[in-house]
């Protein structure tokens, strides 16, 4: 395994791969790996001769009053859960090298950032869809690895590979769950004993969802009202948003038909929770 922390010695490494018609797959993350990174590396690197996984926490996309300086950190780990899953390079670029003195460029993705977790954390997408450019037009990969967990991410980080001509082929991996169903997620290290308990209720709340959808239901306005009720009756959540949408698009939805995500956020005590479900409804 190589760690590369360069930028240009990167791109020069991808290069010589190139060169020799190796196909690369690409698994951004920002550290803190647990088993859902690992269900994407396992992907990876079956269908490719190259597994890249970048490590790098992102400061363009945390906002003045989020945790980016809490962030969990722990490159050792990291390097030894990578070990593991036979990944060929790890790059680990600094933010100086990613973002030089006087960095003015960004990317913005439209109004499919603006709803869900776009109307809580202004900025955030447009910090996520720059990095991502930059990891791409560095790494130069054929497959892009993202986890349906992220479920905004993935569909804005598409459209942004098809509106600017990226030849990059997107692949989501569904979203791996402990034991109780909660959706694995760095931040989930917040949680206390207690809060960790009843965090699982955001999954629960989603299957139940999927439920009255079984039996019939399609107006969303019902079912978004009994996971409220479900998710507050459970502990002292502060729910960010609770939307059926298109699972394209991203547009809410009046009537349910079709692909559609069920998306959530939450917080316990200091920690947001996001999780979803996709569905197709005839």
């Amino acid at each position: 395994m190589r760690i590369i922390k360069s930028v240009s010695v990167m791109q020069k490494y991808i290069l010589g791969l190139k060169s020799k018609n190796k196909r690369i797959g690409f698994v951004p993350t920002m550290g803190y790996l647990h088993k859902g990174h690992g269900a994407l590396l396992r992907r990876c690197r079956k269908e490719n001769n190259i597994s890249v996984l970048s490590i790098f926490v992102n400061p363009k996309q945390f906002g003045p009053n989020e945790d980016f300086h809490r962030y969990p950190r722990d490159l050792k780990k990291d390097e030894l859960f990578a070990q593991r899953e036979k990944v060929d390079i790890i790059f680990y670029p600094s933010a100086d090298d990613m973002y030089p003195k006087d960095y003015l460029t960004y990317v913005e993705v439209g109004k499919i950032a603006q709803g869900l977790c776009g109307k809580f954390r202004p900025g955030h997408f447009r910090g996520v869809a720059t990095v991502v450019g930059k990891l791409i037009n560095v790494i130069q990969p054929d497959i892009l690895y993202l986890g349906q967990k992220d479920a905004q991410q993935a569909a804005i980080l598409k459209r942004m590979i098809v509106d600017l001509n990226f030849p990059v082929r997107v692949k989501i991996v569904p979203t791996v769950r402990e034991q109780d169903g909660l959706a694995m997620s760095s931040r989930n290290s917040y949680l206390n004993d207690k809060q960790r308990q009843q965090a699982p209720i955001l999954y629960r709340t989603l299957r139940h969802a999927e439920g009255l959808i079984q039996q019939g239901q399609r107006n969303p306005r019902k079912i978004i009202g009994q996971m409220r009720a479900m998710i507050l009756k459970a502990a002292p959540f502060k729910i960010d948003y609770i939307e059926c949408v298109d699972a394209a698009s991203l547009d809410p939805l009046k009537v349910l038909r079709g692909d559609i995500l069920i998306a959530l956020a939450a917080w316990l005590g200091k920690t947001r929770l996001i999780d979803n479900i996709v569905l197709t409804v005839k």
